[in-house]
């Protein structure tokens, strides 16, 4: 019994949605995670960025397990889905920023090692004002929606700045 509970603590660590806080910038990262991905190809982060200082700006991304990262949006044009990339986005304090599937999202262009379930990985974001936070991101199975303890912010639309 105790070998199973520490076993499931364990297993509740790794999946446990990622916070991290920048230093004294009010930079606050919550809930990376990703889904699992071949070495090779292409692999997607997917979080929430809540601003507690002054307005900022996303300006970068970038992941040790990757040549590339890119901040992406995923959006309908005609009926199409379609995807582009994105220079900036922008922060408003106290307003939760939320990349999931269907909006924003980091792209991770030519892994360079597999993104296997229950791995964590560092990914680095570039801010205007606030410098670089890096936080660690679980990984979750290869086609994983938004985890169920992970709450919408805003108006409750994925990807969207309230």
């Amino acid at each position: 019994m105790k070998l199973r509970l520490t076993g499931l603590l364990l297993s509740a660590l790794v999946l446990a949605p990622a916070i991290a806080l920048a230093q004294g910038d009010g930079i606050q990262i919550e809930n990376a995670w990703s889904r699992a991905a071949i070495q090779g190809r292409t692999g997607v982060v997917y979080l929430t960025i809540v601003d507690h200082g002054a307005a900022d700006r996303l300006t970068g991304v970038s992941s040790p397990v990757a040549q590339r990262a890119q901040l992406h949006e995923s959006f309908s044009e005609a009926g199409v889905s379609k995807m582009r990339p994105v220079p900036s986005l922008e922060l408003d304090q106290g307003k939760p920023v939320v990349l999931a599937p269907g909006g924003y999202h980091i792209m991770l262009m030519d892994l360079k090692r597999p993104l296997n379930q229950g791995d964590t990985f560092p990914v680095t974001l570039t801010f205007a004002n606030a410098g670089q936070v890096t936080v660690q991101v679980a990984v979750q199975g290869a086609g994983a929606a938004m985890p169920m303890h992970m709450p919408m912010h805003g108006n409750g639309m994925p990807g969207t700045k309230p």
